[in-house]
C-alpha cells in the first residue's frame, strides 16, 4: 500500500514510501540524484510511517539512487537514527546499488548506527526482504 510519494522541486519524484502490509514493514524507494533537503524530508516521511505502522523493519531500497548523499550522513545519525530507534525500528535492511556512488553512503551510515538497531546492507533485494523476514521470526 502506497504510503507517500514525494517529489523534488523540479517535480520529479525522488521517493516513494510503501507500507507492505503483509510483511509488515515499511518499504522506501529512493529515486535519481537527492539533495540534503529531499535526504531530510524523506526520511521524516519515512519516520512518520514508522510510527504510523507501528513497524519494527524497514526496508531502504537505494538501487534506483544515482548520487552520493555523504552530506546527509551526520544529520541522519544524530537525528533520524535516535528518532527511528525511538519509534520501534528494530531491523533496517539497506539495498545498495553497488555500481552508484550512494554504495559509499550507505557505508558510512551503517558505521553511525552503533547498535541501536540492526542494520544490514544489501546488493539483492530478495536477501534484504529475506534477512527482514527472518528477523521477524527471532
Amino acid at each position: 500500500m502506497k504510503v507517500q510519494e514525494l517529489t523534488s522541486s523540479t517535480g520529479k519524484t525522488y521517493l516513494t514510501i510503501h507500507f507492505d502490509q503483509q510483511h509488515q514493514w515499511v518499504y522506501n524507494d529512493w529515486i535519481g540524484y537527492v539533495s540534503p533537503e529531499n535526504v531530510k524530508q524523506g526520511s521524516l516521511a519515512v519516520l512518520e510511517a514508522i510510527k504510523q505502522h507501528k513497524a519494527s523493519c524497514g526496508l531502504n531500497d537505494n538501487r534506483h539512487l544515482v548520487g552520493r548523499w555523504d552530506e546527509s550522513v551526520e544529520w541522519i545519525e544524530q537525528v533520524w537514527i535516535p528518532m527511528a530507534a525511538e519509534a520501534g525500528l528494530k531491523y533496517y535492511a539497506h539495498v545498495a546499488n553497488a555500481e552508484a556512488f550512494a554504495a559509499a553512503s550507505s557505508a558510512d551510515m551503517l558505521n553511525r548506527v552503533r547498535g541501536r538497531f540492526k542494520m544490514r546492507i544489501f546488493q539483492d533485494i530478495d536477501e534484504a526482504r529475506e534477512w527482514l523476514t527472518v528477523c521477524q521470526q527471532n
